[in-house]
């Protein structure tokens, strides 16, 4: 018998449904056009994406979203850097070439497997709340949630960053080369400039409006009031003189001092939406190592970073519950798309209850990913149509406790890079200013973010509490998953994805492509896109996916056509290294 959803798409009664709805609100557009060939090995590395092809390597590999990004991190790794030395100058790289994405004024997580000592560690460097946020930060004065732009745009949404301080503390730990030789390409590329690509000039032109409203994010996307075009030469000397601040102080000149206080003089001061972020906040900020969480899937460990991200508790959630099924007929089998749609299903609806900062909130990480705890979530799998309701389990806790459903929007914009060096570690990082072009203020050439609308607007519902609702130092809850897969204790793959809460969708789909399917990881990272968060199956727009779409009704799924904008980056481990870069994006694999 069909079985039909109910609950869907816009319906606000329900936390599915306001998920469903947050999706108007589209992410970040695909890639328009190929990016500048700004060397032969960039060139061959653009071609071999095109044809579909891994690049391989037998040293090191970096594999990043900008061709100017992975040069740096290439150029790294050719003179005996570490990968840690490496994800330095890359990102420092992608905050002036893919501003849009991350930045200095964003946040990251990273895992890293030091080969030395067989260790995996990861590394929280996720954006705090102000300590002067309330939990109604988000709310107008009759206690509704703002709507998701009007908190965006401005102060109000900026969380205290925290990439510069992680970058820095990668390079204590396993840094080999001068942190200030790190630095040094991106402030030449600031003082001599850039081509803007394609991919930038569309989101600019696209974000007009709102990029705007502030004079100087306006004159420096949009110099005269018109948009910057593919090809134009930007430079960005603000940003190579904080970048200069941090090769000379370290990321001391960022959290004190003059850089800080124009920070939060930006914040707020901000024109119509001023925020709270205080110098006390920067001084403060601090990275945290985390435990990573790791689940068992076809006998390989795939481990990434645990809360405050969903990401790893909730792509573990999903390849646990489908660990004991046969998905190797492969994407094109409705069968195996209803298997993976509906473990995301069962595994979000988990993570909207009870994920959020596990420094504030007991998540019961534990009970989570309990084998017993999954047989019984995927036992619900075993019929032959679509779940007709999907709810939270009663996972096992160290505490007895309640939380209300989750109901905040997540959206790209976010990058994320690999790195395997020529000594074996490996390092997989995802960085982000939430929304493209974050809050839209600029200071000191780089963009801050909008992290904190990651939290739930809402406080309470019914009088029941959050978890994921604002509160003072509070690190708001991702869905970032950077990931590394291990057998036998060493790393064979190393992957991860922007692209909001499809961050999980796109990561668990390209590990089962890759362990299941038999794909190079290349293939993988290129698989058209299907993904089920919320109840509707998101299929890949202008891709074979929609040719799913017929199937999928039939089981009772409402299915959706749209653009699925990815930006997997990935590189599989064995007797040589094979870097894929997503054909979505602008990035590419590099290696020697």
């Amino acid at each position: 018998m069909r079985l039909f959803l109910t609950g869907l798409a816009l319906c606000a009664a329900t936390t599915a449904g306001a998920q469903q709805a947050a999706d108007a609100v589209q992410p970040e557009a695909a890639t328009q056009g190929a990016f500048q060939a700004i060397s032969e090995d960039v060139a061959a590395a653009l071609e071999a994406k095109f044809a579909g092809t891994p690049v391989e390597a037998q040293e090191w590999m970096v594999a990043a979203a900008n061709p100017w990004a992975v040069k740096a991190g290439a150029d790294v790794l050719a003179n005996g850097g570490s990968a840690a030395d490496a994800l330095v100058a890359v990102q420092a790289m992608l905050g002036l070439v893919e501003p849009q994405s991350s930045g200095l004024g964003g946040g990251a997580f990273l895992v890293y497997f030091d080969a030395a000592t067989g260790t995996l560690t990861t590394l929280d460097g996720r954006e705090t709340a102000p300590l002067a946020a309330t939990p109604r930060l988000f709310q107008d004065g009759s206690g509704e949630p703002l709507s998701f732009y009007d908190a965006v745009v401005g102060g109000l949404s900026v969380g205290t960053p925290g990439t510069p301080a992680l970058m820095e503390d990668a390079h204590v730990r396993w840094g080999k080369l001068p942190w200030a030789e790190l630095l040094a390409p991106a402030i030449a590329r600031a003082q001599e400039g850039f081509e803007v690509s394609p991919r930038l000039a569309g989101l600019i032109e696209g974000d007009a409006e709102r990029l705007g409203r502030f004079a100087t994010t306006s004159e420096y996307f949009m110099p005269g009031g018109t948009p910057l075009a593919a090809g134009d030469l930007l430079k960005n000397p603000d940003y190579g003189a904080t970048l200069q601040a941090m090769a000379e102080g370290g990321t001391r000149a960022f959290y004190t001092g003059e850089i800080a206080a124009d920070i939060v003089n930006t914040v707020q001061t901000a024109e119509g939406n001023p925020g709270v972020l205080s110098t006390l906040d920067l001084g403060i900020y601090a990275v945290k190592e985390r435990a990573p969480v790791c689940v068992t899937y076809r006998a390989h460990d795939v481990c990434g970073m645990g809360p405050p991200s969903s990401g790893a508790l909730t792509v573990g959630q999903i390849l646990g519950m489908l660990d004991n099924y046969d998905l190797s007929a492969g994407p094109m089998d409705i069968e195996v798309r209803r298997l993976i749609g509906d473990a995301s299903r069962l595994a979000f609806a988990d993570r909207g209850r009870y994920m959020a900062d596990s420094d504030f909130v007991p998540v019961p990480t534990k009970g989570l990913l309990d084998t017993m705890y999954l047989a019984g979530r995927s036992a619900l799998l075993a019929g032959d149509d679509a779940l007709p309701e999907v709810t939270p389990g009663a996972p096992e806790f160290d505490h007895a406790l309640m939380w209300a459903d989750d109901q905040s929007i997540e959206l790209p914009s976010t990058s994320h890079f690999v790195i395997v060096d020529a000594e074996g570690n490996v390092a997989s990082m995802t960085t982000t200013i939430e929304n493209g072009f974050g809050s839209r203020l600029m200071v000191r050439g780089f963009l801050l973010n909008n992290e904190l609308t990651d939290f739930s607007f809402r406080s309470h519902v019914d009088g029941v509490p959050i978890a994921n609702r604002v509160e003072p130092g509070k690190r708001p809850r991702s869905s970032m998953a950077p990931t590394i897969v291990m057998k036998d204790g060493a790393p064979v793959l190393t992957i991860g994805s922007p692209g909001g809460s499809r961050i999980i969708g796109y990561v668990a789909e390209s590990i089962i492509a890759h362990l299941d399917w038999g794909l190079d990881v290349q293939q993988a990272v290129s698989v058209p896109h299907a993904v089920n968060r919320f109840g509707t199956y998101d299929v890949e727009e202008g891709t074979s996916a929609e040719a799913l779409t017929e199937g999928l009704t039939a089981l009772g799924y409402e299915v959706g056509s749209r653009a699925l904008t990815s930006g997997l980056h990935a590189i599989s481990i064995g007797e040589g290294l094979k870097g894929g870069a997503d054909p979505r994006r602008e990035g590419i694999a590099l290696g020697q």
